[in-house]
């Protein structure tokens, strides 16, 4: 189950690997966590080895401190497919090491999504991990690089899981309210085929009064 063509059942999504939760995009992370409610616009841009093609999505996250919880989807049309797959889905991190006093976060993380096309059989997967970041002390600016080390587990309806390890490298940049986020994400398919992702995005973050 190394590419999206048996693990979307020879459907109409051409000859591309499965990785992430959301198809198509990195596993996005910020193990400084947050409070408020954060929007993401997301943009994926796989290696041929993954399909090639484009990845839309949007997120949108409730960040409580130390927990932080978020839903989101994205769209993902391979090169030459005729029709796009569409993933909804969440995570659930946790900052165990970090916060405002600290320069050095760590989280744990854990999410799934279930990915759908038509004509296609349902594509479910889970990934769990963690990552570490450091916040970079910058006037007027918030710079959080970060890498994370997760695990990917999937399985098409009816089907066994099957997973990979994989990693993902970003940062997060923060003006204000406002702020970008770059990531660049990898996993190993066996047989000499490495799938990976550049994903880019902006966000909107809005915090309640006294957060």
């Amino acid at each position: 189950m190394k590419r999206i063509m048996t693990v979307l059942a020879l459907a109409a999504f051409a000859a591309a690997p499965a990785a992430a939760q959301w198809l198509g995009m990195p596993v996005w992370n910020s193990p400084k966590g947050g409070t408020g409610i954060e929007i993401s616009g997301d943009y994926g841009k796989p290696n041929a080895d993954y399909g090639k093609g484009n990845a839309f999505g949007a997120r949108g996250t409730v960040g409580l401190g130390s927990l932080s919880i978020t839903a989101g989807l994205a769209s993902y049309k391979p090169q030459g497919a005729s029709s796009s797959a569409t993933s909804l889905g969440g995570t659930a991190a946790f900052r165990v090491i970090g916060g405002s006093l600290l320069p050095v976060n760590v989280n744990l993380l854990a999410g799934g999504a279930r990915t759908t096309g038509s004509g296609s059989a349902d594509l479910t997967t889970l990934v769990a991990g963690g990552g570490v970041s450091v916040s970079v002390p910058t006037p007027g600016l918030s710079v959080e690089p970060y890498v994370s080390l997760t695990n990917r587990w999937r399985k098409l309806s009816g089907g066994s899981y099957d997973g990979n390890f994989g990693w993902t490298i970003g940062a997060n940049l923060g003006l204000g309210m406002f702020g970008f986020h770059v990531a660049y994400d990898s996993e190993s398919f066996g047989g000499g085929q490495t799938g990976s992702i550049i994903g880019l995005g902006a966000h909107v973050a809005l915090h309640a009064p006294g957060l």
